[in-house]
């Protein structure tokens, strides 16, 4: 028996504005208005408004909170500042990633904790999981917040036209509690294009209000909505990984190039501690593969699990694909052997349904913001 998808609070408003809609792990988003290039364009040159309100928030609490989380968690929480916020993953038993997040925290014992939303369930069961013994509480506050996105190179200027918030003062991968167009919201300066960007969380009987006030800001600085078809394309050309693709619990944080995130100094154990060192060492001495970039020399598009072939043989395999709008050219990300991981590595090619296109090995992310 098959569930209804869930409906976020600007379902009405998408549909109004002629959006192509699709189920996205149980929620039914936009997956975008009319060109998805157009909306990819926009976002490196103007700027986007994303409605992003399938996410899973998961609040933390309680004197034992930060301890808690660095013991659930392969980052070092305890460090996190307030007002800050922190990319960290969480792992089985055997180092395998059941998510990445990213956990702000709001205040002296007080954090979020925002996955990803087809792992949202499975990050807060294995949170509650994982609390006992801590002084702390963990809440499912999914239905509490509706989150946009404002994102691209115009955005802090359509911000300062609706907050009088500290904007300048705001960091990457920081948050603020203020007001926008007169709605209360947590500001967070992080995103997942690749751009400058904002994401804010309010509460969803607002989440229409703002929609709109943005809209009126941003349309002197060219914004226009954009659906989850340029997320994709925009997170790919930045390199950045996308659970379930690059991410998975066959991997740890070191296979996927990760792990930086994973913090052995930290005091205390930590779920996976032991399976980690052990990844940590095979990743310094033999890596069995590296995570690549591939930049197609013909048009036709790799997608993800196609193989990856040199020397008359599979090296590896394509996690994501899809056409590059700013580079003009198909693009992929795969993993590969390491002994074909070099950027510049020759023969390396795409088996795109039986023919072996050529491809280059380059180094991750295709492309960064010039600052």
């Amino acid at each position: 028996m098959s569930t209804a998808p869930r409906l976020t609070a600007l379902d009405a408003l998408h549909r109004s504005l002629g959006a192509t809609m699709t189920d996205f792990a149980g929620w039914d988003m936009p997956l975008r208005y009319a060109s998805e290039r157009d909306e990819h364009n926009a976002v490196r040159t103007r700027a986007g408004l994303f409605d992003l309100s399938h996410m899973g928030e998961i609040t933390v609490t309680g004197p034992e909170a930060a301890a808690f989380l660095s013991y659930a968690l392969v980052g070092n929480i305890a460090t996190v500042g307030n007002g800050r916020a922190r990319y960290t993953m969480i792992v089985q038993e055997d180092g395998g990633i059941v998510d990445d997040l990213i956990v702000y925290r709001l205040g002296e014992t007080e954090y979020m904790v925002v996955a990803n939303a087809g792992n949202a369930q499975i990050v807060l069961d294995a949170l509650t999981g994982r609390v006992g013994g801590f002084d702390a509480e963990v809440r499912d506050d999914r239905d509490a917040y509706a989150l946009l996105a404002v994102q691209g190179p115009e955005s802090p200027a359509i911000m300062k036209a609706v907050t009088d918030a500290d904007l300048d003062g705001l960091k990457y991968y920081a948050g603020l509690p203020g007001t926008v167009a007169g709605v209360p919201a947590l500001i967070a300066r992080t995103g997942y294009t690749g751009e400058d960007g904002f994401e804010l969380f309010v509460a969803p009987e607002h989440a229409e209000q703002l929609w709109r006030a943005l809209t009126e800001a941003g349309a002197p600085h060219g914004l226009i909505p954009c659906g989850l078809s340029c997320r994709d394309t925009l997170r790919l050309e930045a390199g950045m990984p996308l659970y379930g693709h690059e991410l998975t619990t066959a991997l740890t944080p070191f296979d996927a190039g990760l792990g930086r995130v994973v913090k052995f100094e930290k005091e205390g154990d930590f779920v996976g501690r032991e399976a980690l060192q052990a990844a940590a060492e095979r990743a310094e001495t033999a890596p069995p593969r590296k995570l690549v970039g591939l930049i197609a020399e013909g048009r036709r598009v790799p997608r993800a699990g196609f193989p990856v072939v040199a020397e008359g043989k599979v090296i590896g395999e394509v996690t994501s694909g899809a056409p590059s709008p700013t580079l003009g050219k198909p693009i992929a990300m795969a993993y590969v052997d390491a002994a074909f991981a070099a950027p510049g590595t020759e023969g390396v090619g795409v088996d795109i349904r039986g023919t072996h296109e050529p491809y280059e090995v380059v180094a991750l992310p295709f492309y960064k913001r010039q600052k």
